[in-house]
């Protein structure tokens, strides 16, 4: 009975969270798969213990309560293992996966009033790959998002020449991918590309490198997923762009002179979902887990 009470409070809470949140202001935070990420909470008051906040996610149709009551929330799942909260209530995620990607809410309620403005923060988590396919090489860089996608994702050679054209915009993720000849490919790629991740929002342009794979045993969407010998030789890889959820394709021919070809394009063009309804999808799912939990609650009385 406890429990079912305990429930559906934290489903209260998380109700009036989002709601709240959706005239919040954003805050994108991107990160690569494997690495730690913090999201801080700046409007702290002297509160040792953290017990007065509460951090939630929300992804799409359904929300998690992460922190509450100073203590880490064990329904969490196998996440909670991977989360701590800092003495200024920061939370802490460790090794990001792609799991982790949504919107982070977190907010201090004293006596039933809240202080101060709710932290609201949209994680993206960034993959980049290694694939070995006959007799090319193909590094891919894809960012998977929180609802509507509106990140471009570039590859830059050499630092500032851009080789991809594509313009993420379908639900969840974006990616784009080079090929390089086997016979060609050799490890000063993995310094002369750099995977470009441009904010829809705030024009930002996050860079992230492509580490040397660590051994051939990785799983898909590690960093790396296979070992290559390193030559002498460099020529001019190609890019390739596309979304899982479209018929858009484009492929680009590289040269290191910084001229491109486009090889073909097709193109259906989707409407661009309003970023407010992926904020009511979930208000959706809490609510339905609230009228469940109190139907349930009903049965057992």
């Amino acid at each position: 009975m406890a429990e079912f009470r305990r429930i559906i409070m934290s489903s209260f809470l998380m109700l009036l969270l989002l709601f709240t949140a959706a005239s919040g202001d954003y805050s994108s935070i991107f990160v690569r798969v494997g690495d730690d990420v913090t999201l801080p909470f700046e409007n702290v008051t002297h509160d040792q213990k953290c017990d007065s906040y509460t951090w939630i996610m929300s992804y799409s149709d359904y929300s998690v309560l992460l922190f509450e009551h100073g203590e880490i929330i064990k329904e969490a799942g196998a996440k909670s293992d991977r989360l701590s909260v800092t003495e200024k209530c920061s939370l802490v995620i460790k090794k990001v996966t792609v799991q982790d990607v949504g919107l982070y809410i977190c907010r201090q309620i004293i006596s039933g009033q809240q202080l101060g403005e709710d932290a609201l923060y949209e994680l993206s988590v960034v993959t980049l790959t290694e694939h070995h396919n006959n007799d090319q090489v193909e590094l891919d860089c894809s960012v998977s998002t929180y609802g509507q996608s509106t990140h471009r994702v570039d590859w830059l050679y050499e630092g500032d020449e851009k080789y991809s054209k594509y313009f993420g915009s379908t639900p969840f993720t974006s990616s784009v991918w080079v090929t390089i000849p086997t016979a060609h490919f050799n490890r000063s790629y993995y310094e002369l590309l750099k995977c470009a991740v441009r904010d829809g929002y705030n024009k930002k342009e996050h860079l992230f490198t492509f580490s040397p794979p660590q051994s051939s045993g990785e799983k898909p969407g590690d960093d790396a997923t296979t070992t290559t010998s390193p030559t002498t030789t460099t020529t001019s890889p190609t890019t390739t762009t596309t979304s899982p959820t479209t018929t858009k394709r484009t492929t680009v021919n590289m040269s290191t002179s910084g001229g491109m070809k486009e090889a073909a394009s097709e193109d259906n063009n989707n409407p661009t979902a309003p970023r407010w309804l992926w904020l009511v999808g979930a208000l959706v799912g809490v609510a339905a887990l609230l009228i469940t939990s109190v139907a349930v609650l009903r049965w057992k009385t």
